[in-house]
């Protein structure tokens, strides 16, 4: 009995003639090193189908070039490999490849005064692709953080002032009396709102480095805001995040002043688009602001 050649549909003509900017799959199931961990990924992988006469691409070539990404840190040049090899796998079918891998990086992060630490999830994506024969390469990353209303702050400083008034005008200070009243929620009538803030990152990467610089640009951001979200703490740890809220009061817009001013200062960058998102404890509505720096939409 003769073997029977299996049928190869995607290498039929297309009855259409025209091209398609990006075939591929997303949400394929892939662990991946970075900076020495090992991380649970999803994997979105295509190209651009430039010959409009073809049916499709070659989606397993695509899978099995994956494999490159197992063994070895995640770096600029590995990522280029990869969409190399997308690329000589589809030779006369596509020009352009592209690659995103979605990951949550896992830090420990110590407490602000104890010996506690704990270990912290950042979202991130790390988007590669050679379009036009130039290979660039973004990082998105989503930081949590603490913000603390000013115009809040300033409201309950005013309600505690005329607290005092009303307690002590018609009585002559006595120091022990204060330091009783400050320590009271009879004094401290009103407090400042705060509410858990997210900054949303979207990084360009200088074409020479060798590196990801993920967990540097998590740390420059979170030493702008001042007030990163903790894992393990205690009492002292709290007092702390407290003291921190309340000297680094912030808007949205303080928020993204800052980071972008610290973003510009990072190595190894050359265009950014960030947001932050503070997800207003007043209001029902959040509180947005963005800021790009030689981000030119493609």
């Amino acid at each position: 009995m003769n073997a029977l050649t299996l049928p190869d549909i995607a290498a039929q003509a297309s009855r259409q003639n025209l091209p398609l900017e990006w075939v591929g799959m997303c949400g394929i199931a892939l662990p991946v090193l970075l900076g020495g961990q090992r991380l649970s990924a999803r994997i979105d992988a295509g190209v651009s189908l430039d010959d409009g006469d073809a049916r499709g691409i070659h989606m397993s070539r695509l899978y099995l070039a994956l494999e490159m990404l197992e063994q070895e840190n995640l770096t600029p040049a590995r990522l280029q490999r990869v969409l190399q090899r997308f690329l000589e796998t589809h030779e006369g079918l596509s020009n352009s490849a592209y690659l995103t891998i979605h990951a949550d990086l896992l830090l420990k992060r110590p407490a602000l005064i104890s010996p506690l630490a704990g270990w912290k999830a950042y979202p991130v994506s790390i988007d590669a692709h050679v379009k036009n024969a130039m290979f660039h390469v973004e990082l998105k990353i989503d930081i949590p953080y603490s913000s603390t209303c000013p115009c809040s702050a300033a409201l309950s400083r005013q309600l505690i002032q005329q607290q005092f008034i009303d307690d002590f005008a018609s009585s002559p200070l006595q120091h022990a009396d204060v330091l009783d009243w400050l320590g009271s929620t009879n004094g401290i009538v009103a407090t400042p709102h705060s509410q858990r803030s997210n900054a949303q990152l979207r990084v360009r990467l200088d074409d020479y480095l060798d590196d990801l610089p993920l967990i540097a640009l998590i740390n420059d951001a979170e030493a702008a805001l001042g007030t990163a979200v903790q894992t393990a703490v205690k009492r002292a740890d709290e007092q702390a995040f407290a003291l921190a809220n309340g000297q680094n009061l912030m808007f949205c817009e303080d928020a993204a002043r800052r980071l972008n001013v610290a973003l510009k200062r990072s190595p190894g960058i050359n265009a950014f688009h960030l947001k932050v998102v503070h997800a207003e404890s007043l209001h029902a509505h959040d509180a947005v602001a963005e800021s790009r720096w030689n981000w030119v939409t493609a």
